[in-house]
């Protein structure tokens, strides 16, 4: 399937089931978001790199404007829907002040597959713990999948960006995975590394070395 759609460039990634709240503000993404709200149409978030916009991104819908202010500016609720491929970008539509992409939809495994979610998701756990943050999924273990995990694993925008390029779900958490097993032992030392430096300057209670 391929169709145009109109897009919003961000500096960040939209996974399939994520809900994200904006602020809208621009002129043109005003018209974007008003238009798209009134014909009940989603529009596409293309991830913003160094590089320019990605040719990878996510369609989303408007769940919920929450506010309008007097200038116009908005707050509203979206939802990801499924992911895209951008075929060719139209800067320019006629009447518009909003940009749009010929897109094309691949093939993307969803399905879940909670023995290998379960273990990546107490990797993350284990993460978090070491940065004295709590997440709750609110989601059973067995539905939880990569694409929920992925915000909350320590990866950058570019590796958010590769995760969201994979199509196959076991792709994904494996890449969650390698990714999990090289940070997790960095901030493990950071951690022994700030316990050594906390210490540092206290009495120590240490048994010599017998030479004998």
């Amino acid at each position: 399937m391929i169709n145009f759609i109109p897009i919003f460039p961000l500096a960040l990634v939209v996974y399939p089931g994520e809900e994200l709240n904006l602020h809208i503000f621009e002129p043109r993404y005003k018209e974007l978001i008003t238009e798209c709200f009134a014909e009940a149409k989603p529009f596409g978030i293309p991830t913003v790199l160094e590089e320019g916009v990605a040719e990878t991104g996510t369609m989303v819908e408007i769940t919920e404007i929450v506010q309008v202010y007097e200038d116009g500016r908005m707050d509203i609720k979206t939802r990801g829907i499924r992911v895209f491929q951008v075929l060719e970008l139209i800067e320019s539509i006629p009447d518009k002040l909003f940009s749009g992409a010929i897109v094309s939809y691949p093939n993307n495994d969803a399905s879940t597959k909670p023995f290998i979610s379960f273990k990546i998701l107490d990797s993350v756990y284990i993460l978090h713990r070491l940065l004295n943050v709590t997440k709750n999924f609110n989601k059973k273990v067995a539905d939880i999948m990569s694409y929920d995990m992925a915000h909350h694993a320590g990866l950058s925008l570019k590796e958010e960006y590769e995760l969201l390029c994979l199509f196959k779900e076991e792709q994904r958490l494996e890449y969650l995975r390698r990714h999990l097993e090289k940070v997790i032992p960095v901030i493990t030392g950071m951690e022994q590394l700030k316990e050594k430096i906390i210490i540092n300057g206290s009495f120590k209670k240490i048994k010599g070395f017998n030479l004998n």
